[in-house]
């Protein structure tokens, strides 16, 4: 068992975030908290476990006023908490393990409590794993790389997990601008293999984008001066 699954032992209550945005296990999520009904979840959430559920809900969009049930979200472990002095917070959270909603609770609270299942990505070959994080993690550095070139920057490139393929194809989704839609069904995922294999895709294609990015960028800092012309439409 994962030290995520151990972080939610016991854990049969869970209040819901419903926020137009989508957690991955590992990445961090700062938040500001205005409404009472979260102010008074935040309080409890502090109080108690420093558990809340994060999951999309768009009410501009919503045929009703709630997630779904069965439907995917992330656990969120609030880290820090800076509280205002008219009562708001600014928190920051770190995505923990997802879990699906089984039902919802009459919690006497003003906000909504769900009972959670959670769950991690399926077991799978781990040769073949291995060898698709480390393809993944090459492109994403290659892509650092030429931003680093393009913005002028010398900082040091991401150090990625590669020895733990389910949190590195989480962390670079996470990174992604990618559609909502996309970020969702990435988060219901329960292949590693596949969430790693379609990010692989994208990061190919913006692999060559960035590359040639950058040595037209190289090049017009020489001045011109380079081995060949480049022609810019």
């Amino acid at each position: 068992m994962s030290e995520a699954f151990d972080r939610v032992r016991g854990v049969r209550e869970l209040p819901l975030f419903p926020l137009p945005v989508v957690l991955y296990p590992g990445a961090p999520l700062p938040l500001h908290v205005f409404e009472p009904r979260y102010r008074r979840m935040l309080a409890d959430v502090q109080a108690g476990n420093k558990l809340l559920g994060m999951v999309y809900f768009d009410v501009s969009e919503a045929e009703t006023d709630r997630p779904a049930l069965g439907q995917i979200g992330c656990v969120a472990e609030v880290a820090e908490v800076q509280t205002l002095d008219d009562g708001r917070s600014n928190i920051l959270t770190a995505g923990l393990i997802r879990y699906r909603i089984e039902e919802y609770l009459d919690a006497g609270e003003p906000y909504l409590v769900c009972r959670p299942a959670f769950f991690e990505d399926d077991a799978e070959d781990a040769r073949a794993l291995e060898k698709l994080a480390r393809h993944v993690s090459d492109l994403f550095v290659r892509i650092a790389r030429a931003m680093r070139t393009i913005n002028d920057e010398r900082a040091a490139l991401p150090d990625l997990p590669d020895s733990d393929p389910e949190r590195l194809s989480f962390l670079i989704a996470s990174a992604m601008e990618l559609d909502i839609e996309v970020k969702q069904e990435l988060l219901e995922t329960r292949s590693t293999i596949e969430r790693l294999t379609r990010v692989s895709a994208l990061l190919d294609q913006a692999a060559t984008s960035y590359e040639e990015r950058a040595r037209v960028h190289a090049v017009a800092k020489s001045n011109g001066h380079a081995s060949r012309k480049v022609d810019i439409e």
